[in-house]
């Protein structure tokens, strides 16, 4: 098969979609994304990309626009709720010029730098209002049967030599491959509200760019997200709260978890978002032609940017491996290389470790420092007087990657 006929089909216009996508096209692959939608996901969702997400946010070509539009936040910390600092990772060890250090900026303007840079690429097309309502495989393709929007027509058939589903957490191709319900895991008892909000208050209260509340009951994070004074503070209610109950209770959340105890008129409420919280993994993240990526395979809390440096490292490395099948360099087999080592990073580092994270914001903050509690935390304290360690504790996240291009066949 011609270079020219390969193909591949992205099920996805959200962030991953688009930057496996341009990770391809700029490799010179033909690549077209379907999307039920009529545009851009517009929420504000997750902020924080760790460094294996800023190296593939780098391969790409995009982050100088992201740190235009975003930040490279400073401190990240954990405290009582009377703000007594209890320890700390400062990623400001690696200096100014580090080119993988920790970035901010909300995924809904993500979304756009992606996109501008996609259509810059003549292999690489977009098609809203493609919503996949079936799919398909034989030995040498695949296919989606997909309806589109604003047409009486029948259902169209488009081919591929594969097709990656980047659908999120409701991903559709993955309950085609396996089913509605089969999503391996579990759903939190915790409910989290998400709010963006802007209030000086934490800047009075001398608050680092990310702190992480430890309470038994009114824990939360609270982390700056924008260069204009947008914070986002998520924090935790039991279930069984509607929505109208717990917009009713965010103020006296607020009054009871912020510093200085703000009273609504002292800050702006700009967005208040309410959702359940996972942690699940796909059966497999290949079947055959089709592939799983980012939230589509998998789902964590949000507490640590787990999910979605995670997601973004899984598309990084699921590029490498579908170039090196276009290019001769790799056999097909390369993708289930790529299905056992994602599922084994999730297991070993993304869920444990996620979790481990949500559960410490509950834990007892006057007993959370004495030896043999939380050996995060011990580690951090040991950082804040090594700095060669701090450097080494900055970057660990590393460990999420995996060259998959060690798995192309060697030169002759």
């Amino acid at each position: 098969m011609a270079q020219s006929d390969f193909k591949i089909i992205v099920v996805g216009a959200g962030p991953a979609g688009l930057l496996l996508a341009l990770l391809l096209s700029k490799q010179g692959i033909s690549v077209i994304i379907l999307d039920g939608a009529d545009g851009l996901d517009v929420r504000p969702r997750a902020t924080h990309y760790g460094p294996p997400a800023v190296q593939e946010l780098r391969r790409a070509g995009v982050m100088d626009d992201v740190h235009a539009d975003g930040f490279r936040p400073k401190v990240m910390c954990w405290r009582k709720i009377d703000g007594t600092y209890l320890a700390g990772l400062d990623n400001t060890v690696l200096g100014e010029d580090h080119p993988d250090r920790v970035a901010c900026l909300p995924l809904d303007q993500l979304g756009p730098i992606l996109y501008k840079h996609l259509q810059q690429q003549p292999t690489a097309e977009v098609k809203w209002g493609h919503k996949v309502a079936g799919l398909g495989q034989s030995d040498d393709k695949a296919w989606v049967q997909v309806s589109v929007a604003g047409t009486n027509e029948e259902e169209i058939k488009l081919e591929a030599d594969y097709i990656v589903g980047c659908d999120g957490a409701n991903s559709q191709i993955r309950r085609s491959l396996f089913g509605d319900m089969n999503f391996p895991g579990k759903t939190w008892d915790t409910q989290v509200v998400a709010t963006n909000v802007y209030y000086k208050g934490f800047d009075e209260h001398g608050y680092e760019d990310a702190n992480f509340i430890i309470h038994p009951e009114n824990w939360h994070m609270a982390s700056r997200i924008t260069k204009d004074g947008m914070w986002r503070v998520s924090y935790g209610e039991k279930g069984g709260f509607t929505h109208e109950e717990l917009k009713a209770r965010q103020p006296a959340k607020f009054a009871a978890m912020l510093p200085g105890n703000p009273k609504p008129e002292d800050y702006v409420l700009a967005n208040f978002s309410p959702y359940r919280v996972h942690q699940r993994l796909a059966e497999k993240m290949r079947v055959g032609r089709f592939l799983l990526a980012a939230d589509s395979a998998h789902l964590c809390n949000p507490f640590g940017g787990l999910g979605l440096t995670g997601g973004i490292v899984d598309v990084g490395g699921l590029s490498d491996c579908l170039y090196g099948i276009w290019s001769g360099k790799a056999d097909e087999d390369i993708l289930d290389v790529y299905d056992t080592v994602r599922r084994q990073k999730y297991t070993e580092m993304v869920n444990p470790i996620s979790s481990e994270n949500l559960e410490r914001l509950s834990s007892d903050p006057e007993t959370v420092l004495e030896p043999g509690k939380d050996h995060f935390l011990t580690l951090c304290v040991k950082a804040a007087k090594d700095k060669g360690f701090a450097k080494e504790l900055a970057l660990g996240i590393n460990a999420l990657q995996y060259d998959f291009t060690q798995h192309f066949k060697k030169a002759e």
